[in-house]
């Protein structure tokens, strides 16, 4: 997802005080990919917010953003560790104890598990783990777990009931008829008021 419209609706969401933004630009160019990611660094910071890079440790670096997101078929976590530095967020995808773990030790600082439900905006995903997925690995790490794909308003309360420290939402937000409405709702959800909760961080 690059472009004007995204940019747009992101600043909706930071100015309804969403407290994280991770950039995520598939089948792009490197150009358009950094461009975005730029844009969007930008707003999280004039925001108060905090932007991750998906898979790219490079564009992270480039535009100075708070850390990266990695998942299977990315760089490793412990590389993406030495690369950005003790003081950079570095986030991994899992889906059971053992792989968060694994993650956990070599530097992750929050799990992104799922897919927790079925969604259509990413192709190709394995089955959805559902909550008891989610409560398994949430139970196993004591880094913050952050539920991915299928999350709507009304499963944030049984996200969290699960473990889940919060939730990570791409429909829910740029689908919706009011962004900055639904970014609202999903924070007050969480608990967060108006961004109250900051992103996960990892521990000195």
């Amino acid at each position: 997802m690059v472009g004007a419209e995204v940019v747009e609706t992101t600043e909706r969401a930071l100015a309804a005080g969403a407290p994280l933004v991770q950039v995520r630009a598939k089948d792009v160019t490197d150009r358009a990919r950094y461009v975005c990611a730029d844009q969007l660094s930008r707003a999280c910071v004039a925001s108060g917010a905090l932007c991750l890079v998906n898979d790219r440790v490079d564009v992270a670096l480039a535009v100075a953003a708070a850390g990266v997101h990695v998942g299977a078929d990315d760089l490793p976590v412990a590389l993406a560790r030495r690369l950005l530095g003790d003081g950079a967020l570095v986030g991994a995808t899992c889906r059971d104890a053992e792989a968060a773990r694994r993650a956990v030790d070599e530097g992750a600082s929050y799990l992104g598990v799922g897919p927790a439900f079925s969604t259509t905006t990413k192709a190709g995903l394995p089955p959805p783990l559902g909550l008891g997925g989610i409560e398994a690995v949430a139970s196993a790490v004591e880094v913050p777990v952050v539920a991915i794909a299928g999350v709507t308003a009304e499963r944030v309360p049984r996200l969290l009931d699960a473990g889940a420290w919060g939730v990570a939402v791409v429909a829910a937000v740029f689908e919706a008829d009011d962004p900055s409405a639904a970014t609202a709702e999903l924070l007050e959800l969480l608990g967060e008021g108006a961004g109250a909760r900051r992103p996960p961080g990892r521990a000195p």
